[in-house]
This record gives C-alpha cells, structure tokens and sequence, in this order.
C-alpha cells in the first residue's frame, strides 16, 4: 500500500503549525521514515505547487494557505494522477464465462462512480480540517 498521500498531510501540516523553517531531517522524524523518502514528497509537492524552498536556506513553507489546501489537490500532487484512481479491475477474465464476459463493464462504472465519490470528498476536506482534527484530540 502507498502511504505517500498521508506523509505528505503529516509533512504539510508539521510546515504550516511550525514557527521556524524545518528540514526533511526533522520532518522524517515526525513521520517515522528516513529523510530521502521526504523529499521525494517534497519534489512531488513543490512540483504541484504546495511547498516551495530556497537555495541555502534549510526549510519549506507552505504557498497555499492551509485553508484553501484541498486533500484532492495534494492527492493529486503526491500521487501524480490528475484523477483519483484507487481501484483496477483484473486483466483477462475469460469472454467465454457469463461472469467473465460482464464484469469490466459492471465492475468499470462501479468503481468511477466510487472513485468520483472519493474525489468529491478529498475536495471538501483541507490541511486545516486535519489540523483542527490534530488541535481537537490534543
């Protein structure tokens, strides 16, 4: 499983909530990984145009207020897909079997209207509402 989209939420939200600057070092001890895995988030999110940095200058900050940072958009950054895309349907079910030969079309509207379902989502929620979330349980 790909836990790129949660380590970027974490990584945003440790950019937005601190009061000085801080380094990929500092951001993988948060997460709990190593700091070469951060900043190939990082790349993907100043990519997408979410963080950006400063040559000689160790540290991110955020370009998009929190409030208006949709989970879509940095889905979408970390992810590299433009549209959501979580489920796959097998590749060669046999033509000659009833099943076999109407699961790709049931199965494919299924799942876009369930991936639809999950964008939609994804685009109501912000960094802010998880960092609300975060200031709720402490």
């Amino acid at each position: 499983m790909d836990t790129k989209f949660s380590a970027a939420i974490h990584v945003l939200i440790l950019i937005s909530e601190s009061p000085t600057l801080i380094n990929s070092d500092q951001m993988a001890e948060s997460v709990g990984t190593n700091a070469s895995y951060i900043r190939k988030i990082l790349v993907l999110l100043k990519k997408a145009g979410i963080v950006d940095s400063h040559r000689g200058i160790s540290g991110y900050r955020l370009t998009v207020p929190s409030e208006q940072l949709t989970l879509l958009k940095i889905y979408q950054a970390v992810m590299e897909k433009s549209e959501v895309h979580l489920l796959d349907i097998h590749q060669n079910p046999n033509d000659r079997c009833i099943v076999g030969h109407h699961i790709k079309p049931v199965l494919t509207g299924m799942f876009s209207d369930m991936e639809e379902a999950f964008a939609r989502s994804l685009a109501d929620k912000t960094l802010a509402d998880c960092i609300a979330g975060i200031r709720k349980r402490m």
